[in-house]
Order: structure tokens, then sequence, then C-alpha cells
């Protein structure tokens, strides 16, 4: 793309109007002139800026951003020694509103002109797609290793879950008060309840039982078990896209995956604050490599504190969490069900607001109608 694009703007004073054949092109070009100053950004440049061309026109390109130094110093470079600069994953935030940002891979490439001049041609692509294919990979890479710990974890936790319910057993023939004995009772239900979680985990991969659903009454299901949950400071929103068309899913698995995920938001915010179920049509997305026509992204957000740094690379392992008396089961269970209806959970996390993300497809990714990897 680079040659093309340099060809085009190497003739760019004897087109009549090269904005049209900018503007055909899906990869944002931008020319500077030889003040780095924005003399044209095609559509795609536009968009990805997240300026109209009337804004940018007239003013020094890192003008535009704030903390520009790295991207001064990459257009400096290929103006002054003439080569062609690449930065990957470069962060652009508006100098208006730093809050909001891209990251584009950049390419800047110095054209010389007749009268000695040199300009500098940017092209700018959204570096998201493949950075979030790349986590995809990732996660699943992390999941199976994580379903290998959990094998190799297996005798260590079901043996004394089995003794521990033996000694209960025991215990309560022995005790002559019934009101003794229902504390072997919750002894003995707690130990059924977490030999039924770790047979989840280790269990093979059953074929979900799927049938069509309408995925919000899944979630409206999950919203009625949360705000009875709810301490009294906690409020509980959906925000809903009636655009989403029914999809086949496992139920019962779909249901277990966003309780673990809202009860971790809950757990999360404590006494007092904000969760919200939302839910969005996708069109063309991946899920790791396979790209499908029609997904839904559910999206459970909080305003807690976020997820602690140190944590995120292993955040869907079994057994890690943050919380002094977690399990760390309840995300991995999570990840687990959600990839055996093809789907995947991703999350975001900053001080405030936290988002964890299940998408799934509507279209099977088996199905004539899902396209291959990009």
């Amino acid at each position: 793309m680079t040659m093309a694009v340099e060809r085009l703007f190497e003739s760019f004073a004897a087109h009549h109007d090269p904005a049209d054949l900018l503007d055909a092109l899906s990869t944002g070009v931008v020319l500077l002139d030889p003040a780095l100053v924005v003399l044209h950004a095609n559509v795609a440049a536009q968009g990805l800026m997240a300026l109209g061309l009337n804004q940018a026109r007239g003013r020094a390109f890192c003008d535009l951003f704030a903390d520009s130094g790295n991207l001064q110093l990459a257009l400096l470079r290929a103006r002054d020694t003439g080569e062609v600069v690449t930065e990957c994953d470069l962060t652009l935030r508006l100098a208006g509103t730093p809050k909001d940002f891209r990251v584009v891979d950049m390419t800047a490439t110095p054209i010389d002109s007749p009268s000695g001049a040199r300009r500098v041609v940017l092209e700018l692509a959204d570096a998201e797609p493949r950075n979030r294919l790349n986590r995809d990979n990732a996660l699943r890479a992390r999941l199976e290793s994580s379903r290998m710990m959990t094998r190799q974890l297996a005798h260590e936790i079901k043996n004394p879950l089995g003794g521990v319910r033996g000694a209960a057993q025991l215990l309560a023939r022995q005790l002559p008060a019934p009101e003794l004995r229902e504390y072997t009772s919750v002894i003995i239900n707690e130990a059924d309840r977490l030999t039924s979680l770790v047979d989840t985990m280790l269990s093979p991969a059953r074929p979900p039982q799927k049938a069509v659903l309408n995925i919000h009454e899944i979630c409206e299901h999950v919203h009625r078990l949360l705000v009875a949950e709810a301490p009294t400071g906690v409020i509980v929103e959906r925000d809903y896209d009636p655009s989403v068309p029914e999809g086949r899913f496992d139920r019962n698995q779909l249901v277990q995956a966003l309780l673990n995920l809202s009860r971790n938001a809950m757990q999360a915010v404590g006494e007092s604050g904000h969760i919200i179920l939302r839910t969005r049509a996708l069109t063309q997305t991946h899920i790791g490599i396979v790209r499908h026509r029609l997904a839904v992204r559910i999206d459970i957000i909080d305003n807690g504190p976020g997820v602690p740094e140190e944590i995120r690379g292993t955040l869907f392992y079994p057994l890690v969490t943050a919380r002094p008396n977690g399990t760390g089961l309840g995300l991995a269970v999570a990840q687990e069900l959600v990839n055996r209806n093809g789907g995947i959970i991703e999350f975001q996390s900053e001080p405030g607001r936290t988002v964890f993300s299940i998408t799934l497809p509507l279209v099977s990714g088996d199905s004539p109608a899902a396209g291959s990897g990009a």
C-alpha cells in the first residue's frame, strides 16, 4: 500500500481532484507539508483521528494530539533523513479530549517534490482488529493451559472434599441435638457444591444443549437474581439493544457464566455502586480467528475499583483471585462455558469502570455464512 500511496502523491499536483482517489482507500492517508502541517486527510484518516478535514487542515499534525512526542520524533526522522518510518501501536490522544484515543499503525513516507521541498505522507491503520485477534489467540492458549492445570489439581482438590464430607456425615450421626446437625448439613452441602464445581471444570466438554433463545430473556433472568441479591446501595440497570436477533445457545451455561461475571461485579462495588447489563449487536466481527457475520456482545459494567494490575494477565487462570475469600474459579468456569458456546470473554478495566464482555456468534462458525479468518 505504501508504494501505491507514494505514486498517488508523486502526481498530486497533476490531478484535478486527487481527494476522490484518496477517499476510495480504506487506509487512512494524510499529506503533510514540509512544516508537517496538514494539507489533506482522506475520509478513512478523518475517521481514525475523529477530526473533520476542516478541523485538521492548516494545523501542525502533532498539535492535533496530546502527548505527541513519539509521533513528532517519527515525523521529523522521516522528513529529515528521507527514511520510511513505521510505528506500530501508536496511541493518538485528541488534544481537546485526551481520554478519547486511537491506537494505530503508522507509516511515514517522505516525498521529494521537484522544488526540493520534502513532504510527508502518513498511512494510518486501526491497530485494534490485529490487537484483538492477538488477544483472542493468546487467551485461547491460556485457556488450554488452565485446563491442563485443573486436571493436574483434580485429585488434590476432590480427595480432601470427599474426606471432609465423610467426616461431617460421621459427626452428624453422633451429635445428639438437631440444631447441631444443621452445621454438619452446611458442611456437607458446601462440599457437594464445590465437588460439583470442580467436576464442571474437569469433565469433558459435553456438547452444549443449544436451543433458539432470545439473549435478553437470559439477561433478564440474571438481572432478577442480581436485584434480589444486591445490597440496598447497589443499582443494577439494563441497556439492551433491541436489534439483537435470537441465537442458538445453551441457556444453563450462559446463565451460569453471566451470574459468575455479574456476582464478581457486585462483590467489586461492595455496598454501594452501579452495575449495568448491556447488549449490542455486532457485524463482521472476529472471535478468535473466525469472522462471524453477526454476533452479540453482552457487557457487565461496574464502577468498582478495577482489576489489580498484577493479576490481569492471569485473571482467567483457575485459583487466581484478588479477594481474600475468593475461590479463583468463577472466571475460569465462565470462560469455559462461554467457550463451549463458541464465544469468548474479554475485559477492560480502570479504576471506576470495569467491563467484562461476552462475545457470542449468532451464526455458527462452521456454517456457510461465517467467513474465514482474515
